[in-house]
């Protein structure tokens, strides 16, 4: 019977990918249609229909950016000790729909409500079901990295659909309507696990399962409570930025010895070393997503405010290109960049995870050149060419997906399996402090426009773009330099 299938029976599969991944690709397709949907349209609603200022805006989207995955290390540990991958999955996702449906009642009022739920939903899905795919694989299956290629298309088939329709709706028709459309989808993600899940054997259960069912429902209900709980103080802390740079410096540092704590219990030096690399993996991650994550703040405001609607022969919104381009380019070039892996690998000329990595930076440096680039193709009033914008995008996403697919995949490959929750908890935790100090950055931009003008406003967010593209040239070079130091500590991980 397809529910009673053993680990070892759904990581022996055979061809290249398990029946089960493209289960959770659909899970994760939707819910990241509900995810990107929501993140395109934060700085622009703010600004347009909470009549935000630019720079507490890009402050406001830091904010909400760095809870949503700050909450995913604490929903990974959750899921590491208490609930269980499953569990934790189907609560963050019904929380995530409430939050939408908040929204959708009352966009303007309801908001930061809206936001709190949304906030611990992505919490305790996103991490679990990332780590869920990494069980479909026994520890040193060479599939696994496309498995995370797959599922990595899946991510941004749901960017794609959520971030193109979500700001269309709400620009052109109705701001319920863009929030309803993402409470909709969600629902479709979980309806669809639930009919699924049987087919995942004993993967993601819960790790209590030696305990009797009324000790293990009492933390069960306990977590579930405490998460409601904290949705007040969240909303607090969100709606005040102030509190957000307390709550970040705290928990990165829980985070930090949080981590020594479990790399000093290991016992392993050779274990050891390779947690090390993947924390140097995940700090890289933190600042590639500081330079990037200007996508949802300040890059959103430039597209609204700054940027033609032609593109080739095409009249369309730059806020649809702003937030589906990106993921309509990963899922045409993602194939035949993993086609060109390959072919390097059977010429022996592949490079290793921390070349790419660097590549990665190289690439995401030449797109924000790009992005600076556009002040000279700009008239009078400060408009500018949304084609030179959109092609900066496609470097940007070349760079991306140097890193991105297999950066989840190096860190299960690093660390023990009953450290994968804690492990992604603080892979998403990077992008958490990533989006923080994107937010931070992206104010600084607008802080940066004196004046009142288009003109003046293209000119300091080129600027700013223009130190970013330097900050992600040297983060590449530093990265190929550590090449040596970081095969010794990864031993035969590659």
């Amino acid at each position: 019977m397809e529910q009673k299938l053993s680990l070892e029976q759904i990581q022996n599969f055979e061809g290249k990918y398990p029946k089960q991944l493209w289960y959770l690709f659909i899970v994760e397709m939707w819910e990241r249609f509900c995810f990107y949907g929501m993140r395109g349209v934060l700085t622009f609603f703010m600004v347009d229909q909470l009549l935000l200022k630019d720079e507490a805006a890009n402050l406001q989207y830091g904010a909400i950016q760095a809870f949503v995955y700050a909450f995913t290390f604490i929903g990974g540990i959750f899921a590491d000790k208490i609930l269980g991958f499953r569990k934790s999955l189907f609560f963050g996702g019904i929380v995530m729909i409430l939050g939408n449906l908040l929204i959708a009642f009352s966009p303007q009022t309801l908001f930061y409500y809206g936001i709190a739920f949304s906030i611990i939903g992505t919490g305790f899905f996103k991490p679990n079901i990332s780590s869920m795919v990494g069980e479909l694989y026994h520890a040193d299956d060479h599939r696994r990295d496309a498995g995370y290629g797959m599922f990595y298309a899946g991510i941004n088939i749901g960017g794609l659909l959520g971030g193109a329709l979500c700001i269309y709706l709400g620009k052109y028709y109705s701001w319920s309507w863009c929030f309803l459309s993402a409470a909709i989808v969600m629902i479709l993600g979980l309806v669809t696990f639930l009919l699924t899940k049987k087919h995942l054997g004993p993967i993601g259960d819960s790790p209590l399962l030696n305990l009797s069912a009324n000790k293990r429902k009492f933390r069960e209900i306990a977590v579930y409570a405490g998460s409601l709980l904290s949705i007040p103080f969240i909303f607090i802390m969100v709606k005040n930025t102030d509190f957000t740079d307390y709550f970040m410096c705290t928990i990165g540092v829980i985070a930090v010895l949080y981590f020594a704590f479990e790399v000093y219990n290991l016992g392993d030096n050779k274990l050891r070393k390779k947690l090390l690399a993947a924390f140097v993996f995940i700090f890289f991650y933190f600042v590639f997503n500081s330079i990037y994550e200007q996508s949802g703040g300040s890059l959103s405001l430039f597209a609204k405010d700054n940027l033609s609607h032609s593109l080739l022969f095409f009249n369309i919104d730059p806020n649809v290109v702003n937030n589906s381009s990106n993921s309509l380019f990963v899922i045409i070039f993602s194939p035949i960049l993993g086609l060109l892996w390959l072919w390097l690998a059977k010429k022996k000329l592949e490079p290793n995870t921390i070349v790419k990595f660097g590549i990665g930076f190289l690439f995401l440096g030449a797109s924000f050149y790009l992005f600076y680039y556009t002040r000279f193709f700009a008239n009078v009033e400060g408009i500018t060419s949304l084609n030179i914008f959109t092609f900066a995008y496609l470097v940007t996403t070349i760079g991306e997906l140097c890193l991105g697919p297999i950066g989840m995949s190096i860190i299960t490959k690093l660390s023990p399996k009953r450290l994968f929750g804690m492990m992604m908890g603080l892979w998403f935790l990077a992008s958490a402090f990533g989006q923080f100090a994107a937010g931070k950055l992206g104010a600084e931009m607008a802080k940066a426009n004196t004046g009142t003008t288009l003109v003046s406003k293209l000119q300091s967010y080129t600027e700013g773009y223009y130190q970013l593209a330097i900050y992600s040239l040297i983060a590449g070079a530093v990265l190929i330099l550590m090449v040596p130091i970081m095969k010794k500590l990864m031993h035969e991980v590659r």
